[in-house]
């Protein structure tokens, strides 16, 4: 005996998760279920594809602007 027997079963659950979600959210939560699900096949049989492209670094920052913020005066404090 499966949990599961009838369609009602499964219409059920799928209001019950409207309910608490909303319908909104609901197709964000699928998508993520379905990467995650997907990332975890690659990772159990071995097929690794980088889809995204590492994140660039920021520019250094050149002399320039480290000079101009060194050379900087600070504010002038007031004398009581």
């Amino acid at each position: 005996m499966g949990y599961f027997q009838t369609p009602w079963h499964i219409v059920l659950l799928l209001l019950i998760a409207l309910l608490l979600f909303g319908g909104k959210r609901l197709p964000e939560i699928g998508k993520s279920l379905g990467h995650g699900m997907r990332e975890f096949k690659d990772a159990v049989t071995g097929n690794s594809q980088v889809d995204d492209a590492p994140p660039e670094l920021p520019p250094a920052e050149t002399a320039e602007t480290t000079a101009t913020a060194t050379t900087a005066t600070p504010p002038e404090r007031e004398t009581l």
